[in-house]
C-alpha cells in the first residue's frame, strides 16, 4: 500500500443525529457571503453539528479569533468524551454526491500519506499541488489545526484514470450504506457506502497499477516520477496538514513518525474522468491600465502573436471598443493562463495596475470594456490536460480553473483522530 500513498483510516460518523444539520459546507466557501452562514447557523440551532467543529475562513481574521479555535477544540473534545461518533476501523468509504446540475460525483473516502505529499513547486512526489500555494495563508490554518484532537477534510484529490478501474467499479455493488440524505443550503443529495475487504484490496490494487513509472511513460510521454493525486480541491488545508506533521517530527524521534496520527490527512479521492466533473475558467482583468501599453509589453514576450484564430493557444482580449482573439503561435507554458499569467505578473511588477480573477464570460467582458480596464477571456483547461502541465511546467498558475460551482464543494461529514 505504500506505493500508492493512500491507506484505508479509522473513520468517526456520528451515530445518532440529524445529518442534515450534521453536515456543513467547506469553510473557505461563501467567505463574502456572511448570510449564507448566518443561515447556516439558523438551521443547524442546538443540534451537533460540524459548524461546531470548523472555523469559516470568513471569521479567520476576526477578533477572538484565537477563543473561537479553543472552543472548537472544546468542542471536538467533548464530542469525543461524549460518544457522539462510532469509529468504522480500517476503512474506505464510496460515495456518491448529487450536485446542483443534477449530476453525480463519485467518490472515495481515505487517508492519505503526508510524507509523499508536497506542495512546493518542482516536486515529484506522489501527491502534488496543482495551483500555486500561498506560503502565508497557511500559520493562521496551522493555529485551527495544532490542537484539534480530529481533523474534518474538504480536501479533493484527483487521479487519471481515463480506464475507470478504481472507483467506478464500486458503483451500484457495494452493500453497507452509512448515511443517505439531502445537504442544506443547495448542496444536494449525498449517500456514502463502506466498502468489503475485497473491495479495499481491489481499489488499493488499482491505485498501483495506475502509480507505475511504465503507465505514467505510456500515457504522458514523459519520463519522469508518477503523479498519482494531484490536488483539485482545499490544497492550503492540505498543507496545513502538512505542516502541522512536519512541525510534529521536529520534537518527535524518528523512529515514532509512522505511528503520529497526524502523519495522514483524510481525503476525498475522485477521477478526474468523473462526468460530473467539470472544470471552468478563471478569466483575468486589469485594472488602472493602458491596453495599447500592456499589448506592447506582451509583443515583446510573444512578438509572434498576432489578432485572429490560428494555430497555437488563443486568449480573448476585451478593452474599451476592442474585442479580439490573439493567438501566441509559440507558447512558452502548456497552457494559455500560463503563457498570459507570466506576463501579467512581470508588467504588475513595473506598473501600479491591478488584477482580479473573474469567474463568467459576461461579467468579465462588462469590466473589461470599461475604460481603464482590460479583460483576457481564457480557454477551459480541458481535464485531460491538468496531469501532464503538472509534471511538466509544476503547479499551474493561481486561479487557472474552478471546479464546479459554490455549492457543490465538499461538505464535513467524516472525520478521524489525529492526536
Amino acid at each position: 500500500m505504500s506505493k500508492q500513498a493512500f491507506y484505508p483510516a479509522d473513520i468517526l460518523l456520528p451515530k445518532d443525529c440529524d445529518m442534515s444539520k450534521w453536515a456543513v459546507i467547506a469553510c473557505d466557501q461563501f467567505t463574502s457571503q456572511p448570510e449564507y452562514w448566518a443561515k447556516v447557523e439558523e438551521n443547524v440551532g442546538e443540534s451537533i453539528s460540524t459548524l461546531k467543529l470548523i472555523l469559516p475562513e470568513a471569521k479567520l481574521n476576526q477578533e477572538g479569533v484565537e477563543k473561537e479555535i479553543e472552543k472548537i477544540n472544546h468542542t471536538m473534545q467533548e464530542y469525543l468524551d461524549k460518544g457522539v461518533f462510532k469509529t468504522y476501523n480500517d476503512s474506505l468509504i464510496y460515495i456518491e454526491r448529487s450536485q446542483s446540475d443534477g449530476r453525480t460525483r463519485h467518490g472515495l473516502i481515505g487517508m492519505v500519506d503526508l510524507e509523499q505529499y508536497d506542495f512546493l513547486p518542482g516536486s515529484d512526489a506522489l501527491i502534488r499541488a496543482t495551483e500555486g500555494t500561498v506560503l502565508e495563508r497557511i500559520p493562521p490554518r496551522v493555529k485551527v489545526r495544532e490542537n484539534a484532537p480530529i481533523e474534518l477534510p474538504h480536501i479533493m484529490l484527483l487521479i487519471d484514470d481515463e480506464k475507470r478501474t478504481v472507483i467506478e467499479p464500486l458503483k451500484g455493488n457495494v452493500e453497507t450504506k452509512l448515511y443517505d440524505f439531502s445537504l442544506q443550503e443547495g448542496g444536494g443529495h449525498i449517500a456514502g457506502y463502506l466498502l468489503s475487504e475485497k473491495q479495499k484490496t481491489n481499489v488499493l490494487n488499482a491505485l498501483n497499477d495506475l502509480a507505475s513509472k511504465e503507465v505514467m511513460k505510456e500515457k504522458y510521454g514523459l519520463d519522469t516520477s508518477p503523479l498519482l493525486f494531484a490536488v483539485g480541491d482545499g490544497n492550503h488545508s492540505l498543507a496545513t496538514a502538512k505542516q502541522c506533521y512536519e512541525n510534529l517530527k521536529k520534537v518527535t524521534p524518528e523512529s515514532e513518525w509512522a505511528n503520529l496520527k497526524a502523519r495522514y490527512a483524510l481525503v476525498e479521492v475522485v477521477n478526474n474522468h468523473d462526468d460530473a466533473l467539470q472544470f471552468e475558467p478563471i478569466h483575468r482583468v486589469l485594472f488602472n491600465v493602458d491596453p495599447l501599453d500592456f499589448m506592447a509589453y506582451f509583443k515583446k514576450h510573444y512578438p509572434e502573436a498576432y489578432e485572429g484564430e490560428g494555430e497555437g493557444q488563443h486568449i480573448e482580449v476585451v478593452y474599451e471598443n476592442y474585442d479580439q482573439i490573439i493567438t501566441i503561435p509559440n507558447p512558452k507554458y502548456q497552457l494559455a493562463v500560463g503563457s498570459l499569467q507570466a506576463v501579467i505578473d512581470e508588467y504588475l511588477k513595473e506598473k501600479e495596475s491591478e488584477v482580479d480573477y473573474i469567474h463568467g464570460d459576461d461579467v468579465t467582458k462588462d469590466l473589461g470594456s470599461k475604460k481603464g480596464n482590460m479583460a483576457f477571456l481564457l480557454p477551459a483547461m480541458g481535464k485531460q490536460e491538468l496531469f501532464k502541465t503538472v509534471m511538466a511546467d509544476g503547479v499551474l498558475p493561481r486561479k487557472t480553473f474552478s471546479m464546479g460551482h459554490a455549492q457543490d464543494k465538499r461538505y464535513y461529514i467524516e472525520a478521524r483522530e489525529i492526536r
